[in-house]
């Protein structure tokens, strides 16, 4: 499993790493993720998300860029740029993504939820 990660490989991540933007689609697409709230959210390759809250489905875009943030855009008229950092076991595996809005200073976890579809 090791030789699959060979274009990203490193030791092992630390909690709060920034993500190189040019890992940021592998982080995002990996697997689904859950927060805090019970809300779920997929990033797909082709640069489309769904995030779903109390069964109510919304669904927006996604990119990296020119600066190397993640960005979001959510119809018709929501846009938010996020520097994203990991999550990461103590072990350094990575458990999710820390998304922090530099303009507004709010900060939310996506971990990972391997099997959720």
């Amino acid at each position: 499993m090791e030789d699959e990660m060979s274009t990203t490989e490193a030791p092992a991540i630390n909690d709060g790493d920034r993500i190189d933007p040019a890992d940021i689609a592998a982080a995002l697409t990996r697997a689904p993720f859950t927060y805090a709230d019970g809300a779920t959210q997929v990033f797909t390759p082709d640069g489309r998300t769904v995030y779903t809250e109390n069964g109510t489905q919304s669904s927006g875009e996604w990119k990296v860029d020119d600066d190397g943030r993640f960005q979001s855009f959510w119809p018709p008229s929501e846009y938010t740029t996020y520097d994203v950092s990991w999550i990461a076991s103590p072990d350094g595996g990575a458990l999710g993504i820390r998304f922090a809005d530099p303009n507004r200073g709010t900060k939310f976890d996506g971990r990972y939820t391997p099997g959720l579809s």
